[in-house]
């Protein structure tokens, strides 16, 4: 049985107008283990800076941080709790 884990999950988009709708698109076959996302764009920098809060096997989170993480302009960090 694979782990289970809770965590937090960051994502910065660099070049947000080129990049955004790719991560939105990898997101959503994710959806059932994403439990509260926040998103802020940052303008000044043009920039979006998203939070996922996620509850699922540690093998989902890497295959979505994996995926994320080959976008171009895209930087992807987590933090996890196993449980």
């Amino acid at each position: 049985m694979d782990e289970r884990a809770v965590g937090v999950i960051a994502i910065i988009i660099q070049n947000r107008t080129s990049s955004a709708s790719l991560v939105n698109e990898t997101l959503t076959p994710f959806a059932d283990m994403i439990i509260g996302r926040m998103g802020l764009p940052y303008h000044e920098r043009d920039l979006n800076l998203i939070t996922l809060m996620i509850d699922a096997t540690t093998d989902r989170i890497g295959s979505l941080t994996g995926k994320l993480g080959m976008i171009d302009g895209v930087t992807v960090k987590s933090t996890l709790a196993k449980l």
